[in-house]
């Protein structure tokens, strides 16, 4: 599918890499036109949009730190004069520091409001005033964090949560304007952000907790984006106000786990083994 000035116009944030990229590429192979934000690195954004554009969509790229508001305001501005509209907004980046609550400072606390979820809304905010009278869609990336409590995430697990929350105010605010907004909650996602979370000295294995998912892996920027590219389908038309969850069932289990069983009752589930 070729893009075209009437195909859908969609703004990704934290498009350059992960999840985003790997939306911006299915957007566009529906035809979409894309907008590729990045902070620093314009070869990467670069790149996502010369992927977009070989997948048959078109786009551009505008590079804006969304932790600033007047870089916000310059990004959903950039759309306006291209594209005089916005049919997707999908808020994708997100940063924090990793740490026990009591090491929390001043600066990773103003840092990761901006950064999370006054972004969020700024963009929400900006985003429907360039939907169309016919609607829109507006997605918001969480994660598992927003629902569990572990090591070191807290401070960007209440950002993921006070977004899910906003996501059930802005869809009973935007609903009447026929604007849905949903969130997409990540478990183990197999991005870069994943690999330096595990990085945090002192962290558990990663294998210790990939095992006790049941569906045995992680997951991948393409499951994610596949969830999110849904919700912004026609066929999400009459979803607004959730939270769907992509995270091979991490959030539904509790110890004891059946990794951690023995005998007759792991080859219940595992099947026999023959080190027994």
């Amino acid at each position: 599918m070729v893009s075209t000035p009437e195909a859908p116009v969609a703004l990704i944030t934290g498009s350059s890499r992960g999840i985003g990229r790997v939306l911006a590429g299915k957007l566009a192979a529906q035809g979409a036109n894309v907008v590729i934000n990045y902070k620093n690195n314009e070869d990467l954004a670069e790149e996502a949009l010369a992927e977009v554009r070989a997948a048959g969509g078109d786009g551009i790229t505008v590079r804006a730190d969304i932790e600033q508001p007047e870089d916000i305001d310059a990004l959903f501005a950039a759309v306006g004069d291209r594209y005089g509209r916005l049919d997707y907004f999908v808020a994708s980046a997100a940063a924090s520091a990793f740490k026990p609550i009591s090491q929390l400072k001043l600066h990773h606390l103003d840092r990761n409001w901006a950064m999370n979820v006054r972004s969020f809304v700024l963009g929400a905010q900006r985003a429907v005033e360039l939907m169309p009278q016919t609607g829109g869609r507006i997605v918001v990336v969480t994660s598992y964090g927003s629902l569990r409590a572990f090591p070191t995430y807290a401070s960007l697990g209440a950002a993921k949560a006070a977004n899910e929350s906003y996501v059930k105010f802005m869809a009973t605010e935007f609903g009447p304007r026929n604007i849905t907004v949903n969130a997409v909650n990540g478990g183990l996602i197999d991005t870069d952000s994943l690999e330096f979370f595990y990085g945090v000295p002192g962290m558990a294995p990663m294998e210790s907790v990939l095992e006790k998912v049941p569906l045995g892996r992680a997951g991948t920027a393409d499951d994610m984006a596949s969830a999110v590219q849904f919700l912004l389908s026609p066929a999400a038309g009459y979803i607004t106000g959730q939270v769907l969850t992509v995270d091979g069932g991490l959030t539904v289990v509790a110890p004891p786990f059946w990794v951690d069983t023995t005998g007759d009752l792991h080859d219940a589930v595992f099947g026999v083994t023959t080190d027994r």
